[in-house]
């Protein structure tokens, strides 16, 4: 491969051409890296250049973007230092007043053509510190969905059947995932592609969930299986202190 190819292969890979890489690439060089509200003011402005927002939406400094284009941010959508969005294909929706903690990462890595990639969150959410989602097969996120520290939502998984090659010669499945609202996903969660978890459901930490969650269950374990039926006239701990 020569230079010149190698340099459009890494910008196919970054933004939707050349002109959008250069654009982009200026306005985080000029603006990216502004620290406090001065600078979520700024790019408040600015950004509207490269991405899509509805309302006013809040950048910390040194988030990283790419094809931002494919990007859009609800209003009172919260970005935190560390984040890191990569939207190619369908892109990535954040909902109103959504927060995405520090160090999280949402990727749309998609150059297979595969036809569902693309992340949507809906409203009053929360992506946990280290969260990693990547959406190649399509991932939905309701409304009031919290992710803890270090949740992963794969939607993309290796095909390995064949022991006579390797897996990285016999392709991927794209299925998606769906997380319906009011979902809380305990630190270091899995949901692996393919699965829905219902409404009101609660992945436990640690847990891998390989199968579709009922609504209004408790689910823990590798791989996770129903622990508990979440029901108002049998509640644990009657005792606890609860704030509000």
């Amino acid at each position: 491969m020569s230079i010149i190819d190698g340099l459009r292969l890494y910008i196919s890979r970054q933004a939707s051409g050349l002109g959008r890489y250069i654009l982009e690439q200026i306005l985080y060089f000029l603006v990216g890296g502004i620290p406090t509200i001065l600078g979520i003011a700024i790019r408040a402005v600015l950004y509207r250049l490269i991405l899509r927002m509805d309302g006013v939406a809040a950048i910390e400094d040194g988030v990283r973007l790419r094809f931002a284009d494919n990007i859009k941010l609800g209003h009172g959508a919260y970005l935190d230092k560390g984040v890191y969005l990569h939207a190619c294909s369908n892109g990535i929706e954040i909902g109103r007043d959504t927060i995405v903690m520090h160090g999280a990462l949402l990727h749309v890595y998609n150059f297979r053509d595969l036809p569902n990639a693309g992340i949507k969150i809906g409203k009053n959410s929360l992506v946990g510190e280290y969260t990693v989602i990547r959406g190649q097969g399509g991932v939905e996120i309701g409304d009031r969905v919290y992710t803890s520290p270090f949740t992963q939502i794969l939607a993309v998984n290796h095909v390995f059947d064949d022991p006579t090659r390797s897996f990285v010669e016999q392709g991927i499945t794209a299925e998606g995932i769906v997380i319906e609202d009011d979902v809380w996903l305990g630190a270091g969660a899995i949901v692996t592609d393919g699965v829905r978890v219902g409404k009101g459901a609660v992945v436990a930490a640690g847990a891998v969930v390989t199968k579709d969650v009922p609504p209004h269950t408790v689910v823990a374990g590798v791989p996770a299986r129903v622990i508990k039926t979440i029901d108002k006239n049998n509640p644990d701990r009657r005792d606890r202190v609860i704030y509000s």
